[in-house]
């Protein structure tokens, strides 16, 4: 048993399909096959269930499979600890970040990372929550900056920050004109939602239950409509079809009610909309830095965080 071998079936049972995992692992399909039938003849079992339509892994095979993430994950700690004695940042960190996220985080988070850690750069990847926990479990990232909540993957969990929503509406919406607008007068318009498999779709949906059923049933007068970026909502917006909420960070510096450099935001889209904050207590969501609990560059996540403390974060509260 090699840890090539492991490699091999851990990466197959990613892809289910011999072809792409090979692409992956950098070797000739035979090649992969080969090593996983030798690997399958030690062991006396039998990993992967094979057919024409696709490569399937058996239940005692999951077990293997997450057995030998687990030893490919220990090996690698080796040469961490190696690296770690000349300098405890030195090599990448592969981060990922959900879509709503990245885009207004990014900017100055990479600026910090570069500022403090450049030693450390930062390999980067959007995607939607439940791919990357996937991707957190079978070692594919080390790290992810992700929104409560989400399903329990026995990972250790930093909290980072708080951050409210905020409103947006059409420049010519006769709420346009106030300080601020209220939840309930919110469901008395035509609400703008992200599509399915964006956790803020589901914010969204917990402050204003009432468009679930809109969303879900386009019988009614009163329908949701979907985009796939929060930017394509804000643009939806701007057409005039309804009104959407934000998270805090992709906000425009001074597009709120009473900054003083309002102009710097009525750019493009930004001079169709209006961005409206909530009024009283405003609904949040908790950004949180997730990772395996036997991840071994504890440094690194350190370093992590304090670059997303001192990013600027308007609006939201920060939790050290």
């Amino acid at each position: 048993m090699t840890l090539t071998e492991l490699k091999y079936i851990v990466a197959v049972a990613r892809e289910r399909h011999f072809g792409r995992a090979a692409e992956a692992c950098f070797v000739s399909q035979p090649t992969l096959s080969v090593a996983i039938k030798k690997l399958e003849e030690e062991l006396e079992v039998k990993i992967f269930e094979r057919s024409a339509a696709e490569v399937s892994v058996t239940p005692l095979g999951e077990e293997i499979v997450r057995q030998a993430q687990v030893v490919l994950e220990q090996a690698a700690a080796i040469k961490e600890i190696a690296k770690r004695g000349k300098d405890p940042l030195a090599g990448p960190l592969r981060l990922g970040l959900i879509y709503t996220i990245a885009p207004y985080l990014l900017p100055d988070l990479v600026r910090q990372v570069i500022e403090r850690a450049r030693q450390m750069p930062l390999i980067l990847q959007e995607n939607f929550t439940a791919k990357l926990l996937e991707q957190l479990r079978l070692g594919e990232i080390d790290a992810a900056i992700l929104a409560e909540p989400f399903p329990d993957a026995n990972l250790a969990v930093a909290p980072l920050y708080d951050e409210p929503f905020v409103a947006v509406v059409p420049r010519d919406h006769p709420l346009a004109q106030r300080d601020s607008v209220t939840v309930e007068e919110l469901k008395r318009e035509t609400m703008l939602l992200l599509g399915n498999g964006h956790c803020f779709r589901d914010h969204v949906l917990q402050v204003c239950p009432e468009f679930a059923r809109f969303s879900d049933n386009a019988e009614g007068i009163q329908k949701s409509f979907e985009g796939s970026s929060l930017e394509t909502i804000k643009h939806m917006v701007a057409a005039g079809m309804g009104v959407t909420l934000v998270p805090r960070l992709s906000v425009p510096k001074g597009a709120l009610p009473g900054e003083r450099d309002g102009a710097l935001a009525a750019d493009g889209v930004q001079a169709y909309v209006r961005y409206l904050p909530l009024a009283g207590e405003p609904p949040t969501r908790r950004v949180v830095l997730v990772w395996r609990r036997s991840f071994t560059r504890y440094e690194a996540i350190a370093a992590l965080r304090n670059a997303v403390y001192a990013c600027e974060l308007p609006g939201c509260k920060r939790l050290t």
